[in-house]
């Protein structure tokens, strides 16, 4: 079976507080196979949880050719998360990451995550989020005790509730969407979304060329005194 590499371009910003980039992304698109984690702000060592996350998922698109097994995947994240918890009680201190993967086969896009960072569909000039925040304030907006817009100005809004390297199990999200020609694939670390809304995402993406994209991103949100960390990726189906 030939390869195919998709056209998708990433980006990544320290933002207007930190001082340091505790996230970390993978494109691999000629695997068919994207990546952004997002070290935990707060905790020692996110960048080092991010970037192994990010090493060990490039280890096997590496040595491997499209499609990537999705269980291949996901047992990558477990052994980082194996890995990260022994560090941590080596250090006495949490090292984690939150993250999503995005991974293309024949006909599925498989969104993989843990954490609060995103994968979003554009179809028909419609944006669509496809993953579900682990966070607290999700939680309550699920119970219908936060809107979504009173959800990203919570005091809780940064608190999540899964992460790589959190704990000895790491529960992971699956889902699959059928791709169709013309849908774009958006993921982002949650320092975007906290500055600007999935109405304004959706605008950029749908008005503006592929190559633009992420730098117009990144910089409205540094415009807007991101205070996280801000990684995008924009992937062409």
């Amino acid at each position: 079976m030939l390869e195919r590499s998709w056209k998708s371009v990433g980006k990544t910003d320290i933002g207007t507080v930190r001082k340091v980039n505790e996230d970390g992304f993978l494109d691999s698109s000629q695997q068919g196979m994207w990546c952004v984690a997002d070290g935990m702000g707060g905790h020692d060592k996110g960048d080092v949880a991010s970037k192994m996350i990010v090493d060990s998922l490039q280890d096997i698109a590496n040595k491997n050719s499209y499609p990537l097994a999705t269980q291949e995947v996901m047992n990558v994240l477990q052994s980082v998360n194996s890995r990260l918890v022994s560090m941590a009680n080596e250090n006495q201190a949490v090292i984690g990451s939150t993250v999503v993967v995005l991974v293309f086969d024949h006909q599925y896009a498989h969104c993989i995550w843990a954490g609060d960072s995103r994968i979003y569909r554009v179809r028909n000039n419609r944006l669509t989020r496809l993953t579900q925040d682990h966070s607290q304030v999700e939680e309550l907006v699920q119970k219908g005790l936060l809107t979504p817009e009173e959800a990203e100005r919570h005091p809780n809004a940064n608190v999540i509730t899964r992460a790589v390297g959190a704990g000895d199990e790491l529960d992971l999200d699956v889902v699959s969407d059928v791709r169709l020609d013309g849908d774009k694939y958006f993921l982002c670390s949650d320092g975007l979304n906290k500055v600007m809304s999935d109405a304004e995402i959706e605008h950029l993406l749908v008005s503006t060329p592929l190559d633009s994209i992420a730098p117009l991103l990144i910089n409205t949100s540094l415009e807007r005194k991101a205070r996280d960390n801000v990684t995008v990726i924009v992937v062409d189906n």
